[in-house]
């Protein structure tokens, strides 16, 4: 196991999967099909943005990231990218000015708003204008296909093993490896990305008493598995691996973003090259100082290069835990309650057994 960072804490573990353990998971993800990991923006933007109960005032707020009372390009673009306003597309400092253009959101020129230039200005006319825009694949925040195997008890004995391996890896109980979601298959054909994102957690509902508390499920831990040597490109960038400072507007310089893996991963910190066999292993998320999940881990910023040439294909094993370690207790005790009635949740990945018993020449 080589350290290639400390922020975040991130391992390379070269030979982890065998090559025929690497061909049996891309077929079987074959067999069970991949679907588009992001789909293109439909006519329902609209419709779905006037929904959000926001306010005017409220998105300023949202957009005025150093609180001066005025907005800035690189603000409005900072936040653009990490929201539902870009309908999913990757906003570039160029795309976010000639919209600006296009719905006249600067009368003065200046290239700032103020407040009162901002109420001035219509919503509807930036979703119209992001509507009226021909969108493609690789304008996406990410572009590749995907699919989910079953780890669970049944499944196939290389799945069942390669999660008893990540158990021993991580040191983390069995409890809660076993409940996190399943593993995660990814294809990049050329032209592929994944533009650099933090890992973030999701708040769903697995139990189906509705008195029960919701489960806040964050990515712990990431392990990544390469599954072929990519001809060309698709390296996994963590842009500020081991900054002394991380300030989220300094990710954008000169109209250069840092998050853009189709334009700047040669400018990030770290590169991984895609190697067959080899697993990386990093935490998304600090310690709490009581052996708990803590803040999210903003080193852990990451994404997938642009795939030059050939084809790219990963997996990815995450390790979830509810930050609220009362919460993860009670959501493993309604598990094993449910394990023990022989009735376990209806997820994606509990009932999907199609393949425990499929024998592949190799």
């Amino acid at each position: 196991m080589k350290t290639l960072s400390l922020k975040p804490l991130l391992f390379e573990i070269p030979d982890f999967l065998s090559e025929d353990e690497c061909k049996l998971i891309i077929h079987l993800a074959q067999l069970k099909g991949l679907q588009k990991s992001q789909i293109l923006p439909t006519e329902d933007y609209e419709e779905a943005m006037e929904m959000i109960e926001i306010s005017q005032m409220d998105i300023f707020n949202l957009l005025d990231h150093n609180q001066d009372g005025q907005l800035q390009l690189k603000e409005e673009f900072q936040v653009l990218t990490h929201t539902r306003l870009g309908n999913g597309r990757w906003m570039t400092p160029q795309s976010v000015r000639d919209m600006y253009t296009a719905v006249k959101a600067d009368p003065d020129g200046n290239g700032v708003l103020s407040l009162e230039e901002f109420k001035q200005l219509n919503i509807r006319d930036f979703h119209k204008y992001m509507g009226s825009q021909d969108v493609k694949m690789s304008d996406l925040v990410r572009n590749s296909q995907h699919t989910w195997l079953y780890q669970g008890e049944g499944a196939h004995q290389v799945m069942r093993s390669i999660q008893q391996r990540v158990m021993r890896l991580t040191r983390l109980p069995p409890e809660i490896v076993e409940h996190s979601e399943p593993l995660q298959v990814v294809r990049y054909d050329q032209g592929g990305h994944y533009h650099a994102h933090e890992t973030a957690c999701s708040h769903t509902k697995l139990i189906s008493n509705e008195s029960a508390p919701f489960e806040t499920s964050c990515r712990y831990v990431t392990v990544l598995f390469y599954l072929n040597n990519v001809v060309g490109g698709g390296e996994t960038i963590f842009p500020i691996a081991d900054n002394r400072t991380y300030e989220e507007m300094s990710l954008i310089q000169n109209d250069v973003d840092l998050r853009d893996t189709r334009k700047n991963c040669d400018k990030g910190n770290l590169r991984v090259k895609p190697q067959q066999g080899t697993a990386v292993f990093w935490y998304n998320y600090l310690s709490d100082g009581e052996g708990w999940v803590g803040d999210l881990d903003e080193y852990s910023l990451h994404g997938g290069c642009l795939v030059t040439r050939g084809t790219k294909w990963i997996a990815n094993n995450w390790i979830n835990v509810d930050p609220n370690k009362r919460r993860q207790l009670q959501f493993q005790q309604e598990m094993a309650r449910y394990a023990k009635e022989g009735a376990e949740a209806q997820n994606e990945w509990t009932v999907d057994k199609s393949y425990s018993n499929v024998h592949v020449e190799l």
